[in-house]
């Protein structure tokens, strides 16, 4: 795209123009101006906000790439709000076996647990966690695949009390215009086809990635790479992420990820994750729907 000067909205991808600054690149991501601190902030915040104040983090990530930008903003953070890291792993992708690095975990009496993990690992950490006597006061933050409902539904209740990032969840806060109905044609079009039942993590932005570029046409005239840069470095989008505007390095000029709280799921129906209570936005505070069940062993 460089090579080519072309006009590029990325989808998801996190600080990825951090170090390039290619001045054509936009990203269809709501983690603001530093995307790699924004992901996991509302966790370490969060934290800090609790009474008595916990002290101590350990540091539990994928060794993969998806995994680095996030671990380096949970480093910042931790500096941020006070927490000393008492333990820090990188565990292999194919891990078999959490215990012993559950094990390890326990041993340093960490306060915050905060994972950033993959999908599969996802689901083997949430039941390593589940199973074991250890119990960290929060734990998650910067986990993927508890956002997909299918990954919901093949975990289920053993979700209950993890804190952990999403873009876009069903409550009234983010209820941008379009989006429910957009969703509702995507719920339609996604039954039988062996794909997230309910859409809430990619299907709401990669729509706005496509609105902002319906958008960016009409009002240029044409398919001409440097109007539509030029354009989009100028305009606020209306989408069904809510309203967009792209500054430093094509990222969103003002941040919107959650952390939510997983709470009274009792049942692997992927579809009781419309209701807004089963998935509680804890923080920031100006799309909260409830409050945080502290510590994370009063929530299972």
């Amino acid at each position: 795209m460089m090579e080519r000067q072309r006009f590029f909205i990325g989808l998801m991808g996190l600080g990825v123009n951090n170090e390039l600054a290619y001045e054509n690149y936009f990203a269809m991501i709501p983690t603001g101006s530093d995307p790699n601190a924004a992901l996991t902030e509302g966790f370490f915040e969060l934290a800090a906000q609790q009474k008595p104040q916990p002290l101590t983090v350990a540091l539990l990530s994928a060794d993969a790439e998806f995994s680095r930008n996030p671990i380096r903003g949970a480093r910042k953070n931790a500096a941020k709000y006070g927490f000393e890291v008492v333990h820090e792993a990188v565990y292999p992708l194919n891990t078999p076996d959490f215990k012993p690095i559950m094990d390890a975990v326990a041993a340093s009496q960490c306060d915050l647990l905060f994972i950033c993990s993959y999908l599969q690992d996802s689901i083997d950490l949430v039941k390593a966690v589940h199973a074991h006597a250890f119990r960290p006061k929060m734990v998650g933050a910067s986990m993927i695949g508890p956002q997909n409902a299918l990954v919901k539904a093949a975990l289920g209740p053993l979700l209950n009390g993890f804190v952990n990032y999403e873009y876009w969840v069903p409550v009234a806060a983010m209820r941008f215009p379009g989006v429910d109905d957009m969703l509702s044609t995507y719920r339609v079009r996604a039954a039988g086809q062996d794909v997230d039942p309910l859409g809430h993590y990619m299907a709401p932005t990669a729509y706005a990635q496509m609105q902002v570029l319906e958008q960016a046409v009409q009002a240029t005239g044409g398919l001409h790479d440097a109007a539509l840069s030029a354009y989009a470095r100028a305009t606020s989008f209306d989408t069904v992420m809510g309203k967009v505007r792209f500054g430093v390095h094509g990222e969103w000029t003002e941040p919107r990820v959650v952390q939510v709280q997983y709470q009274g799921i009792d049942s692997d129906d992927p579809m009781q994750f419309l209701d807004d209570a089963k998935q509680v936005v804890v923080t920031p505070a100006s799309m909260r729907s409830g409050k945080l069940i502290y510590p994370y062993g009063s929530a299972i």
